[in-house]
């Protein structure tokens, strides 16, 4: 019985073993150069798609935008002070807000009147937002879009916010507290 069980051990043990080597072979075998391409252009089909839908939202609203180089849209629809200096790196911005999602105008988050704040440049809060508030100074409004990857990224916010979601600000800058230098 001893003898069986030593044959049976043995034998499995083998059997591990031998399943192992098949899959580091598997693994050498991968190019990981063709997996980064086909992961780009995946990227750059996403967005595309999501360029196209940003226009076309626009275009609906007769929104007059402007599209910085990393895709963000903004549109100030009102400015109260033409001679105040925009936010800089280091500023603390307050601002209101609310957020819908570019598909679906659902409301995401609201502000409710109750600014909030953030370090520009420096805080953790959507890297579109840095962007676009130095564009502002104290008083504007502005319609913002960021792309997903300039708001919530991949896996959104696990929230109200979806994966890739493309989101529409309804902003106000409410006032810049210049960073001390």
């Amino acid at each position: 019985m001893a003898k069986n069980n030593r044959v049976f051990f043995v034998a499995f043990v083998f059997l591990l073993l031998s399943c192992g080597e098949e899959e580091k072979q598997t693994v050498k075998d991968i190019d990981y150069a063709d997996i980064k391409e086909d992961m780009i252009d995946v990227n750059r089909g996403w967005t595309e798609e999501e360029n196209q839908m940003i226009e076309n939202y626009v275009r609906r609203r007769n929104w007059k935008m402007v599209k910085t180089g990393t895709g963000i849209r903004y549109w100030v629809y009102e400015r109260k002070d033409t001679l105040s200096d925009p936010a800089n790196e280091g500023d603390e911005v307050f601002i209101n807000y609310q957020i819908r999602l570019l598909e679906g105008d659902s409301l995401c988050y609201d502000s409710e009147g109750e600014p909030e704040s953030f370090i520009v440049a420096m805080d953790h809060v959507e890297n579109g937002l840095h962007e676009v508030v130095t564009y502002m100074r104290k008083g504007d409004k502005a319609k913002v879009i960021l792309p997903y990857n300039r708001a919530f990224g991949l896996v959104g916010d696990m929230d109200q916010i979806p994966p890739q979601a493309t989101l529409v600000y309804d902003m106000e800058i409410t006032e810049i507290k210049k960073a001390k230098k």
